[in-house]
């Protein structure tokens, strides 16, 4: 289907902006309220999942509802009648992304870096305080506006609503990969420190010039970002200041409860950075971090020195009082010719004392039925003596 030339009736298409998997963005005209706009349309295939749309639209409300300096305003979404195009009316900003920055330029100075980062932080901020995540923070998704030099995070939701839907394949991760929080490339939910990690991917790479992490897949990644560790900025860069590097790489701690807690934290940790201060947050979250990994080694020491299963020799505990229940000396067994013996005896002594029993008195004077019972007693531990 041939792309539409107008959509709703009052937003007329003029240029293309830019285009991916999902959506491709055009620069239109409002008739009605005769200002410039940006035009998402959906990729076609995108209105065959239901799922998607309904979500889409959820999401579009939810983006609608963010008014902040910082964040594109989404003004309107539908679907055209003509041609059956799903559509996001959105601000529109007349300048580069940060990633058409970034091609022009491999790194910035750390003024302009801290000033682009801050103002997204900003807008995050606002953004999570209202509960939307961003969930795909990146430079294609930072734009500065020529006029006033502001940076605004666009395409809040849009990721959401591709969540879980049939177009999203095993394996595959919406957004570019690198600038994915490590609980994001395992496949888990994104939140507030999902973005801030993103954010500190973008900082990192505006400073160093290159990615945190080198990667050739998302395993591999997602590999990297749990066992190495993020070389220092001022590695590459000695005109960086320690205390911004430092900043910037608290974010990208792979714990997220050592990473900012909020947009503001993290805007104010790279301002006292950029001036080779640094924040009392910044100086707990190091501090933390230290103190896990310090941790976390004395465990994998230990873990080196203990001997394995095979090699250790069992230890019996033994409980006060006596020894322990395995380590009894067992009971010699009694063979049954023993028993049948005892038995013998014990029916002929039986048999002696009923006919002691019956004898004229003067004959058992020396026997009493008191004394009968002991004399089989004793008679008992006799057999049991000797039968052993």
């Amino acid at each position: 289907m041939a792309t539409p030339t107008e959509v709703a009736g009052r937003y007329r298409l003029e240029n293309r902006l830019g285009a991916g998997g999902m959506s491709t963005v055009f620069r239109a005209q409002d008739t009605v309220l005769e200002r410039a706009v940006a035009v998402k349309l959906l990729a076609e295939h995108l209105a065959e999942d239901d799922a998607f749309v309904a979500r889409f639209r959820r999401e579009a409300l939810a983006a609608a509802r963010l008014q902040h300096p910082n964040i594109v305003q989404v003004f309107d979404s539908g679907e055209d009648e003509e041609s059956g195009r799903h559509y996001i009316v959105m601000e529109y900003v007349d300048g580069p992304s940060c990633a058409d920055l970034l091609r022009q330029h491999q790194m910035f100075d750390t003024d302009d870096t801290v000033r682009i980062v801050r103002d997204a932080c900003l807008g995050l901020d606002y953004a999570h305080r209202a509960g939307v995540i961003h969930r795909d923070v990146k430079p294609g998704n930072l734009l500065v506006s020529n006029e006033s030099g502001t940076t605004k995070l666009a395409d809040f939701g849009i990721a959401k609503a591709a969540e879980q839907t049939r177009i999203t394949q095993v394996g595959a991760v919406l957004g570019t990969a690198a600038y994915l929080s490590p609980e994001q490339a395992s496949g888990e939910e994104a939140n507030a420190a999902s973005d801030i990690y993103s954010l500190g991917v973008c900082a990192y790479q505006f400073l160093a010039g290159r990615l945190p992490h080198e990667y050739g897949s998302l395993t591999e990644l997602a590999l990297k970002q749990q066992e190495e560790p993020v070389a220092p900025i001022t590695d590459v860069r000695q005109d960086v200041p320690p205390e911004l590097d430092r900043a910037v790489r608290v974010c990208l701690e792979r714990d997220p409860a050592h990473r900012y807690a909020t947009g503001l934290e993290m805007a104010a940790a790279l301002e006292a950075g950029m001036h080779g201060e640094v924040t009392d947050a910044t100086r707990q979250l190091e501090e933390e971090a230290t103190q896990l990994l310090d941790r976390t080694e004395a465990t994998r020491v230990i873990s080196r020195q203990r001997p394995t299963a095979a090699r250790q020799r069992p230890t019996t505990v033994r409980p006060p009082g006596g020894p322990v229940e395995q380590q009894r000396k067992p009971r010699r067994k009694r063979s049954p010719l023993a028993w049948l013996i005892a038995a013998l005896i014990l029916l002929l002594a039986g048999i002696a004392i009923a006919l002691a029993l019956s004898l004229p008195g003067a004959n058992r004077e020396h026997i009493s039925h008191d004394n009968v019972p002991a004399q089989v007693n004793d008679l008992i531990k006799y057999i049991h003596k000797h039968t052993r």
